[in-house]
């Protein structure tokens, strides 16, 4: 059960994640995308996913029963090789239905003091 008391704090991870152009280009052939300027819009989810879950391991979550319920993002710029990525991570909500804890996350990837993307996820975590 996640700890109520982490209910709207903010998780910032303290090593940035370098992209490079081989991690894009893997990613956009995954995807079939073409275009390699710059990073597909989802491929924030391959960087922030990974480090919010190393910063929430100790929230109390299960995740063992977690899926993953819905996604969105907003970007404010493309991600490009060479930018060097901070992740945040705020638990937003938090509720229980039917037993099941259902988990609002809010990852912020910063280049420096820019804000290049935030990512939304739902998790769910089965009862």
């Amino acid at each position: 059960m996640l700890d109520p008391d982490l209910i709207g704090r903010t998780f910032t991870g303290d090593k940035s994640v370098k992209v490079s152009q081989e991690s894009i280009t893997k990613f956009a052939a995954v995807i079939g995308e073409p275009n390699l300027d710059c990073a597909p819009p989802t491929f924030a989810i391959s960087i922030s996913l990974d480090q919010s879950q190393k910063l929430l391991q100790d929230s109390g979550l299960d995740w063992t029963r977690v899926v993953h319920g819905e996604q969105k993002f907003e970007i404010l710029r493309p991600i490009v090789a060479g930018d060097d990525l901070l992740c945040s991570s705020t638990i937003e909500t938090h509720r229980v239905v039917a037993g099941n804890e259902i988990v609002s996350v809010r990852s912020d990837l910063h280049s420096g003091s820019d804000l290049v993307v935030s990512t939304w996820s739902t998790l769910v975590v089965r009862a």
